[in-house]
């Protein structure tokens, strides 16, 4: 009898211990550090790769702009807020490359920082200027750097040339909807939070942004929190795509968080609220 006892206990604590092996997930790959040519720039990304052969749909990542070189929002620097989105994606089965443009994060030493030349603009000639030259930098060097990614996406053996989507949250929002017009060979494009801090005081920007939407020739993604700085933008591109007869989502979550900030940054602070939708997009126009 307690032979069989022990036995019994035995057998229990090696089917819980199997059980807890088995209901553990497995740890995310760590992403591996390249470099990534932008003129005579080398620039400096996170990617990362699902397990086995490839080749892999992929995603390019534009991050906004940053407060500072290293500090993106105001609780996450721009390495933390990468580590929290390439696990995601690598999750579902995208390649994914967070970028980091010139002047921020691993690429701090290649070019001078945005933020510095808005400022010194500011100070210099005003606000009027520096908004100008926003777009100015939006519009080449940011958005040659944005390209350099595409390009460097295309060239891996890993990577499916012909499965790449572009992905970008406020600025890079903007920089996506360029980039998608730019570059045809884009399968979809997601933005959260585009121009929402940005879209009432530019004309030249709303203006261009609208130009690029009527050109895209693929679905396009616009996600805002509904406490955004503005979920304007959305909207308007959204109902210009929708008066072209373009593929188009427009998702306006519920708020998050106290404040403007707050739902301006959920794609990094509440990723189980768009996660589902998100992929669900990417897998019907990437994946097929």
């Amino acid at each position: 009898m307690r032979m069989v006892r022990r036995f019994a206990i035995a057998l229990l604590l090696a089917s819980g211990t199997a059980s807890i092996t088995h209901g553990q997930s497995p740890q995310p790959s760590a992403p591996r550090t390249v470099v990534v040519p932008s003129g005579p720039l080398r620039l400096k990304g996170f990617l990362w790769t699902p397990q086995g052969p490839g080749p892999f749909p992929a995603v390019l990542f534009n991050h906004g702009r940053s407060d500072t070189p290293q500090q993106h929002t105001r609780k996450l620097t721009i390495t933390d807020a990468a580590q929290i989105l390439g696990p995601v994606f690598v999750k579902h089965g995208y390649a994914f490359l967070y970028l980091f443009r010139r002047g921020e994060g691993l690429s701090a030493d290649q070019g001078t920082f945005i933020g510095d030349l808005l400022r010194r603009e500011e100070t210099d000639k005003g606000e009027e200027a520096r908004k100008h030259l926003q777009f100015v930098l939006m519009t080449t060097d940011q958005l040659d750097d944005a390209l350099a990614g595409l390009s460097f996406l295309k060239s891996l053996s890993d990577i499916d040339s012909h499965r790449i989507a572009v992905v970008g949250h406020s600025f890079g929002g903007q920089l996506t909807l360029f980039a998608a017009e730019r570059d045809p060979t884009v399968r979809a494009a997601v933005t959260f939070g585009a121009s929402a801090n940005s879209w009432g005081g530019s004309s030249e920007l709303r203006e261009r942004l609208l130009t690029a939407v009527r050109k895209i020739a693929v679905p396009v993604m616009f996600l805002h929190a509904a406490n955004d700085y503005s979920v304007a933008p959305g909207q308007a591109m959204a109902d210009e795509m929708a008066r072209l007869g373009k593929p188009h989502i427009l998702k306006i979550y519920p708020p998050v968080g106290q404040s403007a900030n707050d739902g301006h940054n959920f794609l990094y602070t509440d990723v189980p609220q768009w996660e589902g939708g998100v992929f669900k997009f990417l897998d019907e126009n990437i994946k097929r």
